[in-house]
């Protein structure tokens, strides 16, 4: 992957801060995302386990949530950080807000290793 600039550097190094504070206790998969608005604002979150799977909150639908009510409708970039795979439904509620955001996928130190357009 060619080097990151600084507003995705950025991006990443929050996508991390949010994976130190998951709460994964059944699985022990966290992962910390983090989405950039077409303002320029951050927002990040970290997956929110339930005994219920279903009641599961991942990384990146907590970010898109906490930009999306903070008044954010459109998104320049997302990254997640300690998830390779992202699932479909995640990718989704991202392309809610627009179709053409890159999507970085990053190991747990924050390597980006792979980029998807939604």
């Amino acid at each position: 992957m060619p080097e990151l600039d600084p507003e995705d550097a950025k991006i990443v190094t929050l996508a991390r801060g949010a994976r130190s504070r998951a709460h994964t206790p059944y699985t022990g998969v966290a992962e910390g995302a983090a989405v950039r608005d077409s303002d320029g604002r951050t927002y990040s979150a970290a997956t929110v386990e339930n005994a219920d799977p279903g009641l599961t909150t991942t990384a990146l639908r907590g970010a898109v949530a906490a930009a999306a009510s903070s008044g954010a409708r459109s998104f320049e970039a997302a990254v997640v950080v300690g998830g390779l795979l992202v699932s479909e439904a995640d990718v989704a509620v991202l392309r809610e807000f627009g179709v053409g955001v890159p999507l970085l996928l990053a190991d747990d130190d924050g390597t980006v290793r792979h980029s998807v357009t939604t």
